[in-house]
């Protein structure tokens, strides 16, 4: 068994008397998590299975029923309920027996999709529950190949209690941008990967989007997917979009926010307190994972790919690795900048009341023409921010400026 980051906090959490509803993307590794840490008698109910998904569709009631059943007598008990988005109507029953005695039952709701809980305006039980993302794997997890410096130099670290014992495969860079971060693609053989990827992108995709409705035409939205992996990580123009696929504005937009629901991306917002008049107002989009990115495109993920575009893959890659530590954080959020007349910041860190400008750059050798951008942005938000970077394929750090410094990929 692999270490995950969020085992320690999850842990600690589930130790405490509320509801725990954890989400995020299929594969990412919820499940695997929480069979580890949940004791071997945990009840579980699995709404992936079509039979206890029918059964519990059909007569929710039936759920308040077996809960009951559990022997009394055992305070805490924990109640797994994977895929838990499928019957909307479990998450009031979770709260009826909550409510009725706060200390017998401990529920685990796990979800891979919060679109039909939007959209149904399902009850996620407000002020008794904590609520949990799990996410691919980040480099604390799953290191660099051979970093010249140690873990400890870091621009927002992850912490561990105690190093992990059991980290996943090292990896290079290359392969990072070609298969992604997800722990099962990780820990396969290479031969396998591509095919994996092509079956998460086909398979779970339309499994997931079939099951709950979510899509009528699905001939226009694999056109839509494929055209929005490969414009993954570049501003939304959803008129561009519309021409090429010929589905609507309207439709294009539901189906980004669709993709947002399943955890299959993220926005990223412009800088919108910059004192310039000419910035762009509009959000990048990006996929969470480049792997499932490539796949979902029509490409097959290798190694091969990345020398096509290995720029735009580093800078999708570095926005990913970026928003998922943020998000585990649980505080701070991450921009972009751009003007009209094409200057841009690739990302902006807000962590901490304090700005962090960041440009990502191929480059092995950065040198002061890389940062312009940057200097640009530190002297207008000066109050703020008060130094930038350039994450790059350096070996170790450079100070490029006073106010500049240059960081390898494995140090952020």
């Amino acid at each position: 068994m692999y270490d995950r980051w969020y085992t320690t906090p999850l842990q600690e959490k589930l130790s405490r008397p509320f509801v725990h509803l954890m989400f995020g993307a299929r594969q990412t590794g919820k499940s695997t998590l929480l069979n580890q840490l949940l004791p071997p008698d945990a009840l579980q109910i699995d709404l992936s299975n079509p039979i206890e998904r029918t059964k519990y569709l059909a007569r929710p009631g039936e759920f308040i029923s077996v809960c009951k059943a559990l022997p009394a007598d055992k305070p805490g008990q924990f109640v797994f309920i994977d895929e838990a988005q499928s019957v909307p109507d479990i998450f009031d029953a979770v709260q009826h027996l909550y409510d009725s005695d706060k200390q017998r039952w401990r529920f685990v709701l796990c979800g891979s999709s919060a679109r039909k809980l939007r959209q149904t305006g399902t009850n996620l039980l407000p002020g008794r529950s904590f609520l949990h993302r799990l996410f691919p794997l980040t480099l604390a997890e799953h290191p660099a190949d051979s970093p010249k410096l140690t873990a400890d130099f870091s621009l927002l670290p992850l912490a561990w209690n105690s190093p992990p014992k059991n980290p996943f495969p090292a990896w290079d860079l290359e392969n990072r941008l070609a298969f992604g971060s997800l722990p099962g693609i990780v820990a396969s053989e290479e031969r396998d990967r591509a095919d994996i990827l092509k079956t998460y992108s086909i398979v779970y995709l339309e499994e997931e989007i079939r099951r709950e409705a979510l899509v009528k035409d699905w001939g226009a939205f694999i056109r839509f997917l494929q055209l929005a992996a490969a414009e993954s990580g570049q501003i939304l123009n959803y008129g561009a979009i519309s021409q090429e696929t010929g589905i609507s504005k309207p439709t294009i937009k539901n189906y980004y926010q669709l993709l947002e629901d399943m955890f299959i991306g993220f926005p990223v917002p412009s800088f919108s307190k910059s004192p310039r008049k000419n910035i762009l107002s509009t959000p990048k989009f990006f996929f969470f994972d480049l792997g499932v990115r490539h796949a979902a495109a029509g490409i097959v993920p290798s190694t091969n790919i990345v020398k096509v575009n290995p720029g735009s893959f580093f800078k999708q890659w570095v926005g990913i690795e970026i928003w998922k530590r943020l998000q585990y954080l649980g505080t701070g959020r991450l921009y972009y900048q751009r003007t009209r007349d094409g200057a841009e910041v690739d990302f902006i860190v807000a962590h901490e009341n304090r700005l962090m400008p960041i440009e990502v750059k191929w480059t092995a050798h950065p040198s002061l023409s890389d940062a312009r951008h940057l200097l640009t942005f530190l002297s207008e938000n000066s109050e703020k921010a008060d130094r930038g970077y350039i994450i790059c394929r350096c070996d170790r750090p450079m100070e490029l400026d006073e106010k500049v410094l240059a960081v390898p990929w494995f140090c952020i």
